[in-house]
């Protein structure tokens, strides 16, 4: 399997309302390694290496969770993975 890195920065009612926490959370259930934190223009960050397809479900867990209504937007990157995080840590 090859490793990539995904970075996603969701716009919407995304500071303030556990998103961070909720992202943490929900990535023990998968084999991946990141971050995720608050940018100063309101939107969230998140940055995580792995197997695609599980970066894809983590995603998605995302999405369904109940931080779902409160994207509005997804801008999704995929790049190679750099091998440089380890856990899933809330930066910031």
């Amino acid at each position: 399997m090859s490793r990539c890195r995904v970075c996603v920065v969701y716009r919407g009612q995304v500071q303030g309302v556990g998103f961070r926490y909720t992202a943490r959370r929900l990535a023990t259930g998968y084999e991946l390694a990141g971050l995720v934190r608050n940018l100063l223009d309101g939107r969230v960050e998140l940055i995580a290496e792995g197997d695609r397809a599980e970066l894809e479900a983590f995603q998605l867990a995302i999405r369904e969770s109940g931080l779902g209504p409160l994207i509005r937007q997804e801008e999704t990157t995929w790049q190679a993975a750099e091998g440089n995080l380890r856990g899933f840590q809330i930066v910031g």
